[in-house]
């Protein structure tokens, strides 16, 4: 803080609190400077400042006094606050499964990218853009949802917003006021607040090894659902094709919408991807969710939204003026990353990084398999592991935890937590690969400990 302000705080403080009276003249400025030992420069703009804010009065040729005002406000001295931060607990070893592989990111191509945008040529982009979006980013998505994913559309219907946490309300608002939104149980978390921030009430739809029970579905009065078909999370199961007929009969036959969160389809190990429940849907029920978060950097915040033909002239009528809320930089960054070709070999790279990971945490967690599982292992950057102990995912987390580290429950995704099980979720992206090994070694040996104490007490 410069010196002048610190100053002035103080005489502010003084005045406030009645400590210097109502017309007690102040020091003169080269009695003070002297008394202080600073310069008479920084008295008077302390003093300047003081008369700017009508605390003192200035009187040609006499001084500085206090401002004989009955409406400065009186304050009792206090004790200064310490500003209040939330620190987030570190661990040794973090399976969250929202990490990525940091080490393996092209920073060079992507600063290029950066550096060539930021150039005289792109001054227009420092107008505000489409409101869905730069054209060129969205022609770079839609070619490339069309080759990996089989989805089907044209650039005037996807949608960009910053993530998937501002998307998700937005599309609600866009089929209707209100209605039913059914959700998967265990689900995204995300999708359990709805009830409480908009008019939807969401209810819960169980999920089993294959998918959302279409079947359960079809016995409320959903308006919407919302599924995770390419790989469920938190579970990892895949919609199985019989259900994925069922669920579009179901939209189809009751006008419904189906939100489909392809998160993190890039990431698939075993045969061939499985494609997007959109290119089957002949109706335009479907509507395709995914980010750049797994794919690229969670920080990027670029999510996108395909949504059919007949919602765009609803956008259009009623969010047409909202401005895009991906900045037009980062949007244009991304376009020439996509253009050079540098996403897909990135991707590319990331699949066999991560299938690497897998195989090896398969190697490691072999050695337990008398008491341990793994399930949900066939896409995405996490795996599903069941414990033979009588604890809860819960309380095998806490426990953890205490060990330094960070692992998530399956029952934390649950809406129904009536019933409990012993399933973890464990994140195998964040952990460097030349530390993976160690990392496994010391969560499973510290699980083996923690199950078979407590299953061999009989306490």
């Amino acid at each position: 803080m410069p010196l002048y302000e610190r100053l002035y705080r103080a005489f502010r403080e003084a005045i406030l609190t009645g400590q210097l009276a109502e017309g007690e003249k102040l020091p003169s400025k080269r009695q003070l400077a002297d008394y202080l030992s600073i310069s008479q420069t920084t008295i008077e703009t302390t003093y300047h400042q003081l008369a700017d804010e009508g605390y003192v009065l200035a009187l040609p040729r006499k001084g500085y006094f206090v401002q004989n005002s009955t409406e400065l406000i009186r304050s009792e001295p206090t004790a200064p606050v310490a500003p209040s931060e939330v620190v987030a607990p570190s661990f040794q070893y973090d399976f969250h499964p929202g990490k990525i592989d940091l080490a393996h990111f092209p920073l060079d191509q992507w600063r290029k990218c950066a550096r060539d945008v930021l150039s005289d040529r792109n001054r227009d982009l420092l107008h505000l853009g489409h409101p869905q979006g730069d054209l060129a980013l969205r022609q770079q998505i839609t070619h490339y949802l069309f080759q990996s994913r089989g989805v089907r559309c044209s650039p005037d219907q996807l949608i960009l917003g910053s993530g998937t946490e501002q998307l998700l309300p937005f599309l609600l608002r866009l089929m209707g006021q209100q209605g039913v939104l059914a959700i998967e149980d265990p689900g995204y978390s995300l999708t359990h607040h709805f009830s409480q921030d908009s008019a939807y009430q969401a209810i819960p739809i169980t999920v089993d090894e294959e998918g959302m029970r279409v079947t359960e579905l079809k016995k409320t009065r959903a308006t919407a659902a919302y599924v995770t078909p390419a790989h469920q999370f938190p579970t990892g199961a895949i919609l199985s094709a019989s259900r994925r007929n069922q669920l579009l009969t179901w939209a189809s036959e009751t006008g419904s919408y189906i939100i489909e969160d392809d998160y993190d389809s890039e990431f698939r190990y075993v045969g061939m991807p499985i494609p997007a429940l959109q290119g089957f849907d002949t109706q335009d029920r479907v509507i395709y969710l995914s980010t750049f978060s797994k794919s690229l950097m969670p920080s990027l915040r670029i999510a996108y939204a395909v949504v059919p033909r007949h919602l765009l002239e609803v956008y259009r009528a009623r969010f047409g003026h909202y401005a895009a809320t991906v900045p037009r930089f980062d949007q244009a960054t991304l376009t020439q990353f996509m253009e050079q070709g540098h996403f897909e070999k990135h991707v590319n790279r990331m699949r066999k990084l991560y299938k690497r990971k897998l195989d090896l945490l398969h190697r490691i967690g072999s050695r337990y398999d008398d008491w341990l599982s793994i399930s949900g292992d066939q896409a995405g950057m996490h795996v599903v592991i069941d414990c033979k102990t009588d604890l809860s995912g819960e309380q095998l987390r806490k426990l953890l935890a205490e060990e330094s580290i960070r692992l998530s429950s399956l029952d934390h995704y649950r809406i129904d937590r009536t019933t409990s099980s012993s399933k973890l979720l464990l994140g195998f992206g964040g952990i460097p690969e030349d530390e993976l090994e160690g990392a496994l070694t010391f969560l499973f040996e510290k699980l083996e400990k923690i199950c078979t104490q407590k299953t061999t007490d009989p306490s």
